[in-house]
């Protein structure tokens, strides 16, 4: 394999942005592959190509794979980086890219299609030193069966699709009067979102913590993990912060992160992945490898000083990452959060129409990934994430702080977002020592944020900025801000 030219991009928003930037450092050209409404991106008018593989449906789309492939083909494409969601963690695409000579900048399909089936990845799992969740893994899927494993594990129990991930295809059942429910849900969903009915069982950590550990295979047959971060902050099993390093101890650090490394080399793994484990107390367990770069990669980017889409196309590529292990020192503290045009007041209903003006607030161990500017539009057909800040400093209490004032600094006027809820969150005492876990917005912020009245001194700045912007919406979430300072 020589040396990578041109990058189809099958993807969109502020992963795609992230990829363009990589590959302009790197000198190769890059070809955005977009759906008909996503004309009005940052994406857009950064790559150097782009080809339309459909309508605004990701079923037309970003999930069509014989538009994408024949999208990368018409464009001269001779590699293509998938992002994350969508087709990147599809084995079939992948060897799709690889019958058409595309060299695809992600895992081999057999690692992908190992790990994407919760199943063989859990019996995998047990042939190494990592723990896994106790539970059950048969081939007996009668509903019969998987009532009477389900209270040999006891209750509460975790039933989950095996080709889910993300939350997707996950059902709780807290006792033996929800388990049919609970079954009838996750095979429902499964058949939905992954094509298969089949399930197995977890027993339901309540208690536990979030923490994934990043992996990286090199072309040389090496596997470095870079340590790991903390992602207990969750809503309805989708992630909201993430920090780096997490809330655990030196010991359980070193075991959980060799854990993940047995795991990734039991597989032969090549390119970027992440294996997630639940921690309570001192004891963790195997739960997922995500077989793609994760959306809180930049807080690893950050303390380890590393780039790892470039990483990724350089493993694609057959070039070492010239890493050492034992030169892979974490310095300092990260937190990443995501951005979302919602509505925190009516528990997050989705906000959507043209992006008005906006202000992030650069400055020193600040970072935002953002994949659309004022006048683009948000539109209904996809995730509504608009950015993802990410601040640096050197330790925990002062990154917390940091984000805090990043967010209030941060001006996005049109539409609505979640920045308040993220500032509620941060300053929760439970987050602040770090004590957080799954549980944690659950339990603190299972409803909508209860809507503060400006001051007039407020209401006058904000009527003075719209004026200026020429009378936008704004989110009010920059309220109580440095930068209206008079």
């Amino acid at each position: 394999m020589g040396k990578i030219e041109k990058v189809a991009i099958a993807n969109r928003g502020e992963v795609a942005v992230r990829i363009i930037r990589a590959c302009q450092e790197m000198g190769i050209e890059t070809v955005l592959l977009h759906s008909e409404v996503d004309k009005n991106t940052m994406a857009y008018r950064l790559s150097d190509h782009v080809v339309c593989i459909g309508g605004a449906a990701i079923s037309q789309s970003y999930l069509n794979m014989d538009s994408v492939i024949e999208g990368t083909l018409a464009s001269g494409a001779d590699a293509l980086h998938p992002g994350f969601g969508f087709l990147s963690e599809n084995a079939e695409f992948a060897q799709k890219c690889l019958d058409n000579k595309i060299i695809f900048i992600g895992p081999r399909p057999e690692s992908i299609d190992l790990f994407g089936d919760k199943i063989s990845a859990k019996k995998l799992v047990q042939t190494t030193s990592c723990p896994v969740i106790p539970g059950y893994i048969g081939d007996d899927q009668s509903e019969e069966n998987l009532l009477k494993e389900m209270n040999n594990i006891g209750y509460p129990v975790m039933v989950k699709a095996a080709g889910g991930g993300g939350g997707r295809g996950l059902k709780v059942a807290y006792s033996e009067s929800e388990a049919k429910t609970a079954i009838e849900s996750a095979r429902r969903e499964g058949i939905n979102a992954f094509g298969s009915d089949k399930l197995f069982l977890e027993k339901y950590l309540g208690k536990s913590k979030h923490i994934e550990v990043q992996i990286f295979g090199d072309s040389t047959g090496q596997v470095f993990h870079l340590y790991e971060r903390e992602c207990s902050v969750q809503r309805r099993h989708q992630k909201v912060i993430e920090e780096s390093l997490g809330q655990i101890s030196p010991e359980l650090r070193e075991k959980i992160c060799q854990a993940a490394v047995s795991v990734a080399k039991s597989a032969n793994y090549l390119g970027a992945g992440t294996v997630e484990f639940l921690v309570e107390g001192d004891e963790f367990y195997f739960l997922e490898m995500n077989t793609r770069l994760q959306v809180e990669h930049p807080v690893t980017e950050f303390i380890m000083g590393i780039d790892l889409v470039k990483a990724q196309i350089l493993a694609a590529s057959d070039q070492s990452v010239l890493w050492n292990q034992s030169e892979l020192s974490p310095q300092g503290h990260a937190i990443e959060c995501r951005v979302y045009a919602e509505d925190p007041y009516l528990g997050g209903v989705p906000s959507v129409g043209r992006l008005g003006f906006c202000k992030w607030p650069h400055g020193p161990g600040r970072r935002f990934e953002v994949g659309f500017e004022e006048g683009d539009s948000i539109t209904s057909y996809y995730d509504s994430m608009l950015a993802k800040v990410i601040v640096y400093d050197e330790s925990r209490p002062r990154a917390i702080t940091k984000m805090i004032k990043t967010l209030q600094e941060t001006v996005i006027f049109g539409l609505k977002t979640n920045i308040p809820f993220l500032i509620e969150i941060l300053q929760h005492p439970e987050f602040i020592s770090g004590e957080m876990t799954t549980q944690f917005l659950g339990q603190h912020f299972s409803s909508h944020l209860e809507k503060k009245e400006n001051s007039k001194r407020e209401n006058l700045i904000l009527d003075s900025i719209k004026k200026q912007v020429g009378g936008s919406k704004t989110s009010t979430s920059q309220l109580k801000n440095p930068w209206f300072e008079a």
